[in-house]
């Protein structure tokens, strides 16, 4: 009986492949922003096996017969937006026994069937920096991952690179999040914050000091040290830290300590970064801004200005949005590119900053971020211009895959709400007819 059913669930997966193998498919007669040149009228997205294959106009882009054709006149196409900053998935880190816990893995705690992973689909995002919390130094290991439908375990979601590594940062903290009153182990002021960060750095400079003089001889090894192994991680370039940071002296903090260690840091928040827009840009680090929506800020926030996407891009820096879902809900991320741009930001570096920007910020810039050949088919549909408040997302895709549909009633009420919009996802398994195709719901 268990080799009957065996055999007949390895025949099943086999025709679910088969049929799941993609048909080449044209996107025809929307406007297409691929934010790598300019927009294009009535335009063609070819799509096949997960990648972009072509994109231009019908002129430029030949159909054969066997193309099968999606026409959204009247439509938008724009790259898949790239989150650099979010904490849905319900995933926590660090815990209250350390300051600095480079060890923790976001990997071990994400709830991938979370609602809040629809709500971002539901957004236009399709690629999200899921962090841990900022109430440390040092939370732990964020994770890159894509909002791909049907996820049964968080490997699903991984973006993997070339060696088999699955991409992802770390995430640190300065100014009063991490600090404590009454001292102990956490610190009590800015001053002894970085002279924590500062002092683990130089622990970590000596572990992998120790390491490369032991070679092969696995007697001269130190004792292995999962936080230290993450910090040199750190100090080789292999990871990025994602420094949580909002008064002008902390950015500043920020960059000196980067210019003494070297690492790879994306400035997140930055509150105040038009106090020092010039020593961001002369520094050359990445800002991921933050418009603060509800629900609220902290007294770190006061003087945060819809100004500093301008203040930057008139600087020179990179600049990118990030939500700190909840705080900005993923589905109204559009809104902040439309705020930066009313107060003086070019429309062009606004819509650059919610997709190339970020795909850049988390080192993905060959993979996302535009609409290219050889890209992954990672796009939106909107009803209208990205920049108006009016306009909708209709169609979120990943991979070449519909992963929300405005139309279909269960997207719907991910989109504005109400009775069963925070439900988590069930998983199916259904590969043969569309009318089941839910999103992964049922």
């Amino acid at each position: 009986m268990k080799i009957r059913f065996f055999s007949f669930f390895a025949i099943f997966l086999f025709v679910c492949a088969i049929y799941g193998q993609e048909k080449t498919t044209a996107y025809i007669n929307a406007r297409i922003i691929p934010v790598v040149g300019q927009p294009i009228e009535q335009g063609v997205l070819l799509v096949q096996n997960g990648k972009i294959t072509a994109v231009g106009d019908a002129r430029t882009v030949r159909l054969s017969a066997d193309v099968q054709t999606v026409d959204l006149q009247g439509k938008t196409i724009m790259p898949g937006i790239v989150d650099t900053h979010s904490h849905i998935g319900e995933g926590a880190g660090a815990d209250g026994s350390a300051p600095i816990q480079p060890e923790v893995r976001l990997l071990d705690s994400l709830n991938v069937r979370a609602a809040s992973l629809q709500r971002a689909q539901a957004g236009g995002l399709t690629t999200v920096n899921v962090m841990p919390g900022s109430g440390h130094l040092n939370s732990g290991q964020t994770l890159y991952i894509k909002l791909r439908d049907d996820a049964v375990a968080i490997e699903d979601l991984l973006i993997y690179d070339q060696s088999g590594r699955y991409a992802g940062g770390i995430k640190f903290a300065n100014g009063t999040n991490p600090i404590r009153a009454g001292g102990g182990a956490f610190p009590g002021t800015r001053a002894k914050s970085a002279a924590l960060v500062r002092e683990q750095f130089y622990k970590a400079r000596e572990y992998r000091d120790k390491v490369r003089r032991a070679g092969t001889d696995a007697s001269k090894l130190p004792p292995r040290d999962l936080a230290m192994e993450a910090l040199v991680e750190l100090l080789d370039g292999k990871r990025v830290i994602h420094f949580h940071t909002h008064r002008h002296d902390d950015i500043l903090t920020v960059i000196r300590l980067q210019k003494e260690f070297g690492f790879k840091v994306v400035l997140q928040h930055v509150s105040e970064a038009w106090k020092v827009a010039d020593e961001i840009a002369k520094a050359n680090l990445p800002s991921s801004i933050i418009l603060i929506d509800s629900p609220g800020g902290k007294l770190e926030t006061m003087e945060v200005s819809y100004t500093n996407g301008a203040a930057l891009e008139k600087a020179g820096a990179l600049v990118g949005f990030h939500t700190d879902d909840y705080i900005t809900d993923s589905r109204l991320l559009l809104r902040s590119a439309g705020l930066a741009v009313r107060a003086g930001m070019s429309r062009e570096k606004a819509i650059y900053g919610l997709t190339m920007a970020g795909a850049k910020m988390l080192e993905l810039d060959s993979r996302i971020g535009s609409l290219e050949t050889g890209k992954d088919a990672d796009f939106v549909v909107l009803s209208g211009d990205p920049l108006s408040v009016y306009t909708h997302v209709l169609q979120t895709y990943v991979e070449g895959k519909k992963v929300f549909d405005r139309t279909d009633p269960k997207d719907y009420i991910i989109a504005v709400g109400g009775a069963g919009a925070n439900n988590d996802r069930l998983v199916h398994i259904d590969c043969f007819h569309d009318d089941m195709n839910d999103g992964g719901q049922e």
